[in-house]
């Protein structure tokens, strides 16, 4: 028979006798002996099991702690699920019944159908359910309907096929929808959220617990299209393949193949491995050993040393610690193995003995065995058990809950879990964490481009409630700022042009008012661009800091920049040839002093107005000087003398020169005074 099946040469025993008489040998229970379904362990130690219409509650020593009649008939092989806060859900006639043992014994009902097809139907038949404690979800496969999700309080979350149409692209049965369902029992990753189940083609499909989303659909029928999915809950999910003997070990979040080991063959198609805390996951073999093997695939082997006539042939159990596992490990009678191909076939008469150990797969350290003739296994023949049909599974799963804490400390299932799936975190942690300053550059990035669409959308709020923007469109505006700005350009080469000339030269009267019109245009188109024209808010126009021309009717001065540290000014002061203004004149100083000069009578002193941040800029000295040319017996002429101004108030005056120029006049003299002041640095 194939590495699948496993046999033993039938007696003469009727088809109710137990299957392994070795362990019961001083009791015959033939007759109406029942049997019982795959066990479930309990938080307190007890074992719960399903017998026909009958839900038993065993103590660990094989005592029967309460009965509970159910209304439907039993799946014997499934075994009940623990659903937290004392509920417990089983499969029963294609319907799912929700059981609280907290109410056994009481007046209230304790039972209650969870999911059924509904009144008058006989249903299609359920695959298997799970249940989430962590997520309160409970998770239902129902052949040729699909996978139902409902919260534990029965509300209905989603339902899903295995065929999935998003935007026109099919996902799921790709090799054809005619006989394509989901044909495993639904399996949680706690850590993950995800829910992995497979179909008839071998396609293996990872859903969301919160919602209807496929994570990832991996196809493995080149393996084989039957195989059983088992969550580590530690980043890896784990396939076993029975057919080929083989453990494939999955990326859970993405779906794809870490590494993948052969075994030994396999009893059923059912067979599943045990992932303990330290994320070594185990499986036992008809060869008699048992393989473990790291997150990494690095494998040990149990016994070291070959045991021809043994085999494992029963699922492991989870010692209340996490770490360590119990197997059992029987001697048969007969045991022949066959080759053929890829296949390995093993046969056998009968068991001889039975061996129950307690191991950490990681160290190899055993903390415990004993034989079916020990103490304990010898006390459950005597117990309740000798009414039932029970084989070494059953004996391990109550050798499990009879040494819960007794070797090691018990964990918390919350504090197991923790310790599992933060070796999926740390691996994924590392993923990101080796590129840190990367990361800190993509975020400095990504501040950076919100600062900039922050500052762009308060551009843009500013910018459309202008007035003038509201008053025409957008391409007038932007047009009429266009023209402003090619004036502007215009007027600063006109100016630039009249300033070097009359820096150079002694100019006429008309080209300086022609500067000081030509001054004036820039500043107002300057003030237009600032504010009604600019790109940001409108704002009242500033005061310019210098205005110039400054005019009191008899004089007028002109300012501008020659250099970066020179600046000029010029003065014109109109000097009237009356005897009612020589009487009003004041005395001079002395030229080589430099002494300063009140003005007090009716020409007044042209005053260069500057505002800054700051202060104000002080008022410069008034000089004079009396033209040579002059004779003595004309009117005295004044004159408002020339003044240079540094910008930069630490530099000093290294070279001053005057120039005095005069042109006559019929009626009055204008007299024109330019003083170049140039600062020279060190």
């Amino acid at each position: 028979m194939p590495a699948s099946g496993f046999g033993f040469s039938q007696s003469s025993r009727s088809q109710n006798s137990p299957h392994y008489p070795h362990l019961f040998s001083d009791k015959e229970l033939f007759g109406n002996a029942d049997r019982l379904s795959k066990p479930l362990i309990g938080d307190g130690g007890r074992v719960y099991v399903c017998s026909e219409k009958m839900l038993l509650a065993f103590e660990n020593n094989g005592s029967i702690a309460w009965l509970l009649p159910l209304s439907f008939k039993c799946n014997m092989s499934k075994a009940p699920v623990y659903g937290g806060k004392g509920m417990i859900y089983l499969i029963a006639e294609n319907r799912v019944l929700q059981i609280n043992i907290m109410k056994v014994g009481t007046s209230e009902a304790a039972i209650s159908v969870f999911f059924d097809p509904g009144p008058g139907q006989e249903g299609d038949e359920i695959v298997g359910l799970a249940v989430s404690t962590m997520y309160s979800s409970v998770f239902i496969t129902v052949k040729n309907r699909g996978l139902f999700a409902h919260l534990t309080r029965g509300q209905l979350l989603w339902s899903a096929g295995p065929v999935l149409d998003r935007y026109g692209y099919k996902q799921g049965c790709t090799k054809g929808v005619q006989h394509c369902y989901f044909a495993s029992a639904p399996v949680i990753d706690q850590c993950e959220a995800s829910v992995h189940i497979s179909n008839t083609e071998g396609e293996l499909y990872s859903v969301s617990v919160r919602s209807l989303e496929f994570k990832w659909i991996q196809d493995l029928s080149s393996f084989d299209r039957v195989y059983t999915v088992t969550p580590g809950n530690n980043g890896r999910l784990y396939v076993t393949v029975p057919v080929k003997s083989l453990i494939l070990a999955m990326d859970v979040s993405s779906g794809n193949i870490l590494w993948q080991k052969s075994v030994g063959p396999l009893s059923t198609e059912q067979s599943s491995p045990m992932v303990d805390s330290y994320g070594w996951v185990t499986i036992g073999s008809l060869d008699g050993f048992l393989y473990s093997f790291s997150p990494t695939g690095t494998l040990k082997k149990f016994p070291e040393a070959a045991v021809s006539d043994s085999v494992i042939q029963f699922g492991l159990f989870l010692d209340c610690s996490g770490y360590a596992v119990y197997f059992c490990q029987t001697e048969m009678e007969g045991k022949v193995i066959h080759m053929n191909n890829q296949y390995t076939y093993v046969s056998a008469m009968k068991p001889k003995s039975s061996i129950f150990t307690l191991m950490v797969p990681a160290t190899g350290k055993i903390f415990w065995s004993e034989s079916h003739h020990g103490p304990f296994l010898s006390s459950l023949s005597k117990s309740d058990l000798q009414n039932f049909v029970v084989d070494e599974g059953m004996l391990l799963a109550f050798v499990t809950a009879a040494k819960i804490g007794n070797r090691l400390p018990c964990r918390s299932k919350g504090l197991k879990l923790a310790s599992s799936c933060s070796q999926g975190t740390d691996k994924r942690q590392s993923i990101h964490t080796g590129n840190r300053r990367a990361i800190l550059l993509f975020l400095l990035f990504q501040s950076l481009l919100l600062v900039v669409l922050a500052a762009a959308l308060r551009f843009c709020c500013v910018f459309w409630r202008k007035k003038k923007l509201q008053g025409q469109d957008l391409g007038r505006f932007l047009e009429k700022r266009r023209s402003l700005q090619l004036k502007k350009k215009a007027y600063d080469r006109r100016i630039t042009e009249l300033e070097h000339k009359a820096a150079e030269e002694a100019v006429a009267n008309e080209a300086i008012e022609k500067l000081g019109e030509l001054v004036r245009e820039r500043q107002g188109i300057e003030r237009k661009l600032s504010t009604s024209y600019s790109l940001g808010r409108d704002r009242a126009g500033s005061i310019s800091k210098s205005v110039l021309p400054l005019s009191d009717e008899r004089t007028r001065s002109y300012s501008f920049r020659r250099g970066k540290k020179e600046s000029v000014t010029i003065f014109h002061t109109l000097s009237n040839t009356s005897s009612e203004e020589s009487s009003s004149d004041r005395e001079l100083g002395s030229d080589s002093e430099g002494e300063e000069l009140v003005d007090k009578g009716k020409a007044k002193a042209p005053i260069e107005a500057e505002r800054s941040s700051d202060d104000q800029q002080q008022l410069g000295r008034r000089k004079y000087q009396i033209s040579p040319s002059e004779p003595a017996s004309s009117p005295k002429g004044y004159m408002n003398s020339l003044f240079g101004k540094q910008e930069t108030g630490e530099e000093k005056f290294d070279d001053e020169r005057e120039v005095v120029g005069a042109r006559p006049s019929s009626s009055r003299s204008i007299w024109l005074k330019r003083r170049r002041t140039l600062s020279l640095s060190n």
